[in-house]
């Protein structure tokens, strides 16, 4: 009886430890979709995380990641990793151009094309893919033949299997920066489906062909299981940083906490919010097309404002400083052939330049006022202060200030000052004040 009490219970065990995996095997089975969602121009914080969600979506071995792509494109060297990580991808990518008025513009045309598939959201935009250079300049005529013969070629090869009519409309959108809608870019075979959202995307996958690794591979995506992979801290912090108005921000807010410290040493709070908001813009000013002249306007505005703090002018640097800020800053980001979406938004450069220029201002106010406060130390202090006569001053005498017994005298021209009158420090020589009968 033991023996058959012990060997129940331990069925009973192993069915309770057995059952929930079962379960699990049985909810796992459904298959599993990765979704990543880029908006903005291309990045090396992107970059990373695209890589990043393709890592995690071949450990989870799922069936297949959705890159949801909105940007109006970037740099070429960028654009040709991206295009590398998804192709060598052991799971299957689709680019998802969506929302409803997203664009793969420029650089973003061939990321979509490298999916294992493409689709659009209806109301999007592909194409205008024309190299620049790295200000958002037109290139010359030798470079730019280069570049566009070796886009061309990339698009070639990623864009095959889609047809010649595909292909040509690829290469139009190089050569002659042509761009076609969603309903354009289907009618050519240039990506393979129209879906309104993503369910609607999976719809239209379940049983779909893709070709990963040379082989062929028939998509199961019904009743998938959909996992957003979320950016990082790092990888939001890296995009926010290649913002250009946060950069303007940081290199406004840290010049100023510099001067700061500068003009007033001795704290080191807004020493280090300095140094901290001035190495975060760097990283901002190594990624973005920057014209560097635009610095120098920015140098010069801040020396401006310090030395106005330091020699006074009543203000005449200040707004000097004020105007060559807002010149600084639409050089350094607003230049004429560097991309709108690169741009720092001129409402916010004179707002934060007028912002500035009045802190200073204020900061001149309480300069100047500091030089015409009266002395409040040592014997000068002494001058317009009042006591009163602890004797006859006739014309010596002694006077009580404060709590201090002083010599005295009256001053030339006084009459004799009775003790006990309240009198006025006219100036004081050596130890000896001289004094008048106070009003």
């Amino acid at each position: 009886m033991l023996k058959r009490l012990w060997l129940t219970l331990l069925l009973f065990s192993a069915f309770v430890v057995i059952l929930p995996h079962s379960s699990t095997r049985a909810q796992g089975s459904l298959p599993e979709v990765k979704l990543l969602t880029a908006d903005g121009p291309l990045t090396p914080a992107m970059y990373e995380y695209l890589k990043r969600g393709i890592r995690e979506a071949e450990r989870d071995g799922a069936e297949l990641l959705v890159f949801q792509l909105n940007t109006p494109g970037g740099s070429i060297d960028l654009m040709q990793d991206m295009v590398e990580s998804i192709r060598a991808s052991q799971v299957p990518v689709v680019v998802y151009v969506s929302p409803r008025g997203a664009m793969a513009g420029s650089a973003g045309t061939l990321i979509t094309l490298a999916g294992h598939a493409a689709a659009m959201a209806p109301e999007t935009a592909i194409g205008a893919a024309s190299p620049v250079g790295g200000q958002g300049e037109d290139l010359g005529e030798t470079i730019a033949a280069k570049e566009k013969n070796i886009l061309k070629a990339t698009v070639r090869s990623i864009a095959e299997r889609r047809g010649e009519a595909a292909i040509q409309l690829a290469e139009s959108t190089i050569e002659e920066a042509a761009a076609a809608s969603a309903s354009e870019a289907l009618a050519v075979g240039l990506v393979d489906f129209i879906a309104s959202d993503l369910d609607d995307l999976l719809g239209q996958l379940d049983g779909f062909t893709v070709f990963i690794q040379g082989e062929s591979l028939s998509l199961r995506t019904a009743n998938a299981q959909v996992n957003p992979v979320n950016p990082s801290f790092i990888e939001s912090l890296l995009a926010t940083l290649t913002n250009p108005n946060i950069v303007f921000l940081l290199i406004t807010i840290g010049v100023q906490a510099i001067l700061i410290e500068i003009s007033s040493p001795g704290g080191w709070v807004a020493g280090f919010i300095g140094v901290v908001c001035l190495t975060l813009a760097t990283y901002g000013l190594g990624i973005l097309p920057v014209n560097w002249f635009g610095l120098i306007f920015l140098a010069t505005a801040f020396v401006l404002f310090l030395l106005d703090i330091k020699a006074p002018t009543h203000g005449a640097l200040t707004a000097a400083g004020v105007a060559s800020l807002i010149v600084g800053a639409l050089v350094l980001f607003n230049s004429p052939g560097v991309p709108r979406f690169q741009r720092v938004s001129v409402p916010l450069i004179i707002g934060m330049s007028i912002a500035t220029g009045a802190i200073f201002f204020i900061i001149l106010g309480f300069a100047l006022r500091a030089q015409r406060a009266p002395v409040r130390m040592g014997i000068e202090s002494l001058v317009g202060r009042t006591g009163s006569a602890r004797s006859e001053l006739d014309p010596n005498g002694a006077v009580q200030l404060g709590s201090e017994l002083w010599t005295a005298e009256a001053a030339p021209g006084e009459a004799p000052i009775p003790a006990g009158s309240r009198v006025e420090v006219v100036r004081v020589e050596g130890l000896r004040l001289i004094v008048r009968k106070a009003a």
